[in-house]
């Protein structure tokens, strides 16, 4: 037994600060959390913001809905609205409570040039500065990097009021030490330990996440993937289980002011490691229990896979999800440890080259064909079949692919990662 008390403390810390509720995509809330934190640090009537941020922020703010805004898109719906509708002190949930009048004051102001947005150089992929002004020079800023809600500055007109020093290259420096993490004592852990500690955010994000599916699927949200998917390939659990998740997308992208619990800072990405997993433990009817401690495993897994290729990138987290969903549901069907990680195997020599191009509507899709990949790798798995160590980025053990992956996504995509965005802002 290589899991210790430590250990198993780590991992349950892990899952706590990986699975939080959002409203929204993650993206946008967090340019509303940044703008609305900058102005409640203001204390008074502002007269503009100027939003600096990375690329990869750009690229996932530009597609997506801003919730309770209609149907606004964008950094500067985002900032504005933070600005004068949101509540900072509910950090993803910034945007719950957005009145009319402040949506129709935000418009206004965007229409009168209130918001500025520049183009931060910075290595990285997730760090977001917003700076409110007012009359008679004042200002407060407020600084973000590599998880969506971890400020590592505050200052106000030339104090700073808040500090703490972080390392741009490094996104795991802000969070529990994920170098502990490894598909056998993840398994371990999921299958032994007493998850009494994260029972409850796991039952949140059984409940959060299926509604927010079920939404997807009865009403006319985005492209209406996951109801498509009904429609046209059956009932089967394997295209329930991808409808369920992509219609989730549907939703979310398109601006349900629905929670969603999130993994690896991404609300697609937290329904993608869940919504498959609940579906198939209802279909196989396994104890409430066991869905449990699949959806622990699931979700550790793919912040295994996400600790190397960080939290953004132009590599799709869908993938990373969808892989550690598709283990789940081998363990759910009695899945050896070996056919456990031939799952992971066979997902990520299927689909691991998939790009993200931002976050919007057709994420569904991109979802919807993830989980069918990892639904793939499972029943090859079930089968003991498998792709072979040298095909591809497929290496001798497990460990070893999923860190070839993790260099695919943080390195070999950084250039890629820079032309999806000079298409996407036209340059």
């Amino acid at each position: 037994m290589s899991l210790t008390a430590e250990k198993c403390q780590k991992y349950s810390q892990i899952l706590k600060e990986e699975l939080v509720p959002a409203l929204g995509c993650t993206e946008p809330t967090c340019v509303a959390y940044v703008s609305a934190k900058a102005r409640q640090v203001l204390g008074m009537e502002p007269d503009g913001i100027t939003i600096e941020s990375s690329g990869n922020i750009i690229k996932n703010v530009k597609g997506a809905v801003v919730p309770n805004t209609g149907n606004l898109r964008g950094i500067e719906a985002a900032a504005v609205v933070g600005v004068f509708g949101g509540d900072a002190d509910r950090e993803l949930e910034v945007l719950t409570d957005v009145k009319p009048e402040d949506l129709e004051r935000a418009v206004e102001a965007a229409k009168q040039g209130f918001c500025k947005v520049k183009l931060l150089e910075t290595p990285a992929n997730l760090h977001v500065i917003a700076t409110v002004t007012a009359e008679g020079g004042h200002y407060a800023s407020v600084e973000i990097v590599h998880t969506h809600t971890n400020i590592v500055r505050i200052e106000k007109d030339g104090e700073i009021l808040f500090s703490k020093p972080f390392d741009p290259n490094d996104f795991n420096q802000s969070l529990t030490d994920r170098s502990c993490l490894n598909v056998k004592d993840i398994l371990e852990y999921a299958d032994t330990a007493d998850l009494s500690a994260v029972a409850p955010i796991l039952e949140r994000q059984i409940e959060c996440n299926t509604k927010i599916s079920k939404e997807g699927l009865t009403h006319p949200y985005g492209a209406c993937v996951g109801s498509t998917l009904l429609k046209y390939y059956g009932d089967d659990v394997k295209v329930r289980a991808r409808a369920a998740a992509a219609a989730g997308s549907d939703a979310r992208m398109s601006g349900c002011i629905l929670p969603v619990v999130i993994n690896s800072g991404s609300g697609n990405q937290g329904m993608t490691v869940s919504l498959p997993v609940i579906v198939y433990a209802k279909e196989l009817g396994v104890s409430h229990e066991k869905l449990l401690r699949a959806l622990a495993l699931s979700n550790l897994l793919a912040t295994h896979q996400k600790t190397a290729i960080g939290r953004l990138s132009a590599y799709c987290g869908a993938v990373s999800a969808a892989c550690g969903a598709g283990a789940a549901i081998t363990y759910l069907c009695g899945g050896t440890y070996e056919q456990i990680c031939l799952t992971l195997v066979n997902s990520l020599g299927n689909v691991s080259g998939m790009v993200c191009d931002g976050a919007k509507p057709s994420c569904a899709a991109k979802i919807a064909s993830a989980v069918d990949a990892a639904i793939m790798g499972h029943c090859m798995a079930m089968d003991h079949k498998m792709f072979e160590p040298g095909e591809g980025l497929i290496s001798d053990d497990i460990e070893s692919t999923i860190h070839n992956i993790g260099r695919l996504g943080h390195d070999g995509m950084r250039e890629t990662d820079h032309e999806i965005l000079e298409m996407m802002v036209g340059e």
